[in-house]
């Protein structure tokens, strides 16, 4: 192949990095001279941006075979290819959703949509990471740029704190990970994923341990595993709701990406050993997120400890080693996304100006004051509980299909369990919403038609996923096999 033809190709590949590091720059700049003058205008923007990505990636990015790219330190394949659309997708819906709430709480600028992009630099550079360098590369973009976002609302001493315990707690993470990858570097030799796994296909010794322990509380903590969850229901809670909408979505495709990269790929010689360490991780997660839950009066921490036992399941996928395991664990992923979106979506409209709907109480009578809002959370909630024929049944039914196939039968019943647990806590916010009387000085939903019309899309997504499930399941095995 010419020299030109190679360039050309290997630019076409990392077509989405490079256009997300052009728009960011567009985005401060059109922030500097038009932004403050016509507030608002930067939100249409970066939507625009991200459409014009998507559209960009699907045109010229598409690869139909793993590409190793720059000395062997970015790979391009069909799974890098379905997270970037989805990573492209997810921050789109999430900042159209935010947008009525940081304009009424006067924190619409144009650096919160400069941070999202940066955000989705780093879990791009995480999807596409094939080397030690690129990984942590792509967890400290991508940690920073939240660790900001978290502490936007200046005015916020509740979120200046939650911001200030993530960036501690990830600070240690992140030396966790610098750590354990530096020894496995240490005894490899090597800083490319390709070259760790074939050095580790041999029979490892006690410092190959030591390191993969560093690096599998390092992954623990990015998802949110207990028992490193502490920084996950204070940052929700803490975070504007917005803020909340994007830690509790776009991330967590780059973070599964990271245990695939990492652990599946990097690390697959010694699978065995890293699975035993998630088997109780996953074990801990889904018992403490479950339960806790229920424990709950506010709605946002209700929701973390909830995305703590979904994390619970996501391990389960991996804690299976086998590439059915890791489908299952990319299905639940995307599946959880999707509905994250939409019930942090909910959330943000059932706020006003001046009034947080983050209480359970908040919900009370909710059909009553809006009755399509109600029923896209009622749909969100069951989904989310793996009542079929919503989508999360399957979610969680793969799951529990690749630890039956691996014999794996007692986290089977634990899986099962701790469902049955779960479907209490999200089947009492229908209760509330259906079955209780309203209180009076509850405010009025936001009735934006263009928010409204993508949150109905998002639950309806919910059950037609949930009644074709064929697409999607087929389309991760695929992408995995």
């Amino acid at each position: 192949m010419p020299d030109s033809m190679m360039n050309l190709h290997t630019f076409a590949a990392a077509l989405p990095e490079m256009y997300l590091a052009a728009a960011i720059c567009v985005v401060l700049l059109f922030e500097a001279f038009v932004g403050e003058r016509r507030p608002g205008s930067t939100g249409t923007l970066t939507l625009l941006l991200l459409v014009i990505g998507a559209v960009l990636t699907v045109q010229f990015a598409d690869v139909t075979q793993r590409v190793v790219l720059f000395d062997g330190s970015y790979v391009a394949d069909p799974l890098a290819y379905v997270l970037k659309l989805a990573g492209f997708l997810t921050v789109a819906v999430g900042l159209l959703y935010s947008r009525s709430y940081l304009e009424n709480r006067d924190i619409l600028k144009g650096e919160y949509y400069a941070l999202s992009l940066s955000a989705l630099l780093g879990i791009f550079v995480l999807i596409s990471a094939n080397s030690l360098l690129t990984v942590y590369l792509g967890v400290e973009l991508l940690a920073l740029s939240v660790y900001a976002m978290v502490a936007f609302d200046r005015e916020s001493g509740v979120a200046a704190e939650a911001a200030m315990k993530y960036f501690v707690l990830g600070s240690i993470a992140s030396g966790m990970l610098l750590y354990g990858m530096s020894i496995v570097y240490g005894l490899t030799g090597t800083l490319s994923l390709d070259g760790i796994a074939v050095a580790l296909s041999a029979p490892h010794n006690l410092g190959v341990i030591l390191g993969l322990t560093f690096i599998v509380v390092a992954v623990a903590f990015k998802l949110g595993a207990v028992p490193f969850h502490m920084w996950l229901p204070d940052v929700y809670d803490g975070a504007p709701t917005s803020v909340t909408l994007f830690v509790g979505t776009a991330p967590k495709i780059g973070y599964f990406a990271l245990a695939l990269r990492l652990l599946a790929h990097g690390l697959a010689g010694v699978t065995v050993d890293w699975a035993a360490m998630l088997v109780p991780l996953a074990v801990l997660t889904l018992i403490v997120g479950n339960v806790v839950a229920i424990a709950q009066t506010n709605i946002k921490r209700m929701l973390a400890y909830s995305t703590i036992a979904h994390v619970g399941f996501i391990v389960l996928g991996f804690a299976s080693g086998t590439a059915d395991g890791y489908s299952a664990a990319l299905y639940y992923t995307l599946v959880y996304v999707l509905m994250a979106l939409g019930f942090f979506g909910v959330v943000i409209l059932a706020s006003r100006k001046g009034f947080e709907a983050d209480k359970l109480e908040h919900y009370k009578g909710l059909y009553r004051r809006d009755p399509l809002l109600a029923l896209a959370m009622a749909m969100l909630m069951f989904s989310t509980a793996g009542v079929p024929p919503f989508v999360g049944f399957w979610a969680k039914l793969r799951i529990i299909q690749a630890l039956w196939e691996t014999q794996h039968l007692w986290l089977v019943v634990i899986a099962v369990l701790m469902s049955v647990v779960g479907a209490f806590y999200y089947l009492r916010v229908v209760k509330l919403m259906y079955f209780d009387e309203a209180p009076e000085s509850l405010p009025d939903t936001v009735r934006s038609f263009g928010v409204r019309l993508a949150l109905g899309i998002n639950a309806a997504a919910v059950l037609v996923l949930g009644i074709l499930p064929a697409p999607l399941l087929d389309l991760c095995a695929r992408v995995l096999h």
